[in-house]
């Protein structure tokens, strides 16, 4: 089942692996660096490998079956 969740930034831009994790997908900074690293996350339908990525309001990011739409 897939799960779509609005997240709102309270600052912005933000580090992808920071997102990953304040939103319970990865339970550490570790964790979500490891996920990116792997390849395992996308950005606006594109694979992101960069643990630092900016993300800004209007960004999709998709890891498995989640998807985080992003707004300010």
């Amino acid at each position: 089942m897939s799960q779509t969740v609005e997240v709102e930034l309270t600052t912005s831009p933000v580090e992808l692996y920071k997102i990953l994790k304040f939103e319970g997908i990865a339970a550490s900074g570790a964790e979500a660096k490891m996920l990116i690293e792997q390849g395992l996350v996308a950005v606006n339908g594109e694979a992101e490998t960069r643990k630092r990525r900016k993300i800004v309001a209007g960004d999709e990011v998709t890891f498995e079956d989640i998807t985080l739409l992003i707004s300010d």
